[in-house]
């Protein structure tokens, strides 16, 4: 063990100096690993049919709810370790563990409107044939956004909608 009252000042000086910098390297550290280094917030879509929606990120958490339903397009809005907190269409958030998650696109058609039909056309053209109707909350996989049009799928159906149409991609996004 070092006495610290043996030492000469100098060393002491040069002891706590590098112990306080100790806590920084480690922050700066913990930040690499912590987080995917992926653009915040972002779209994915739920992996799972049954997905457990916490209410802090870890299993001591309380489960707050719990999705059903496979492919629903949620964004994430924080990282923390491997846990990643969530936003639904209705706003609601939580955290849920990274692997419940995938990377593939999904959005919900029009879920803030309570009834009606949305056209999906043959190409990105509002004048296009209409290959489908879509009821709101219907879930379409997203194939591409050209930052006012999206192509999506739905069961056997291809077609192109409104970007506004859609949660779970952003305005002007293209991918």
């Amino acid at each position: 063990m070092i006495r610290l009252a043996r030492l000469p000042l100098f060393v002491l000086v040069a002891l706590f100096g590098a112990l306080g910098s100790i806590p920084t390297a480690i922050a700066q550290n913990g930040d690499r690993i912590r987080g995917t280094g992926l653009p915040l917030p972002r779209f994915v879509s739920l992996k799972s049919d049954d997905v457990n929606v916490r209410n802090g990120p870890g299993q001591d958490y309380d489960v707050a709810f719990t999705f059903v339903r496979r492919g629903l397009p949620v964004e994430i809005v924080q990282e923390f370790d491997n846990w990643r907190k969530i936003r639904d269409s209705e706003g609601d958030e939580g955290w849920v563990f990274h692997s419940l998650l995938s990377g593939e696109r999904t959005a919900l058609i029009a879920p803030w409107e309570p009834e009606g039909q949305f056209a999906a056309h043959s190409s990105a053209e509002v004048e296009a044939t209409v290959v489908a109707y879509l009821q709101p909350r219907v879930v379409a996989n997203v194939e591409q956004c050209s930052g006012t049009w999206c192509r999506i799928r739905v069961e056997d159906y291809a077609g192109w909608i409104e970007q506004e149409r859609l949660w779970g991609v952003y305005p002007n996004e293209k991918f």
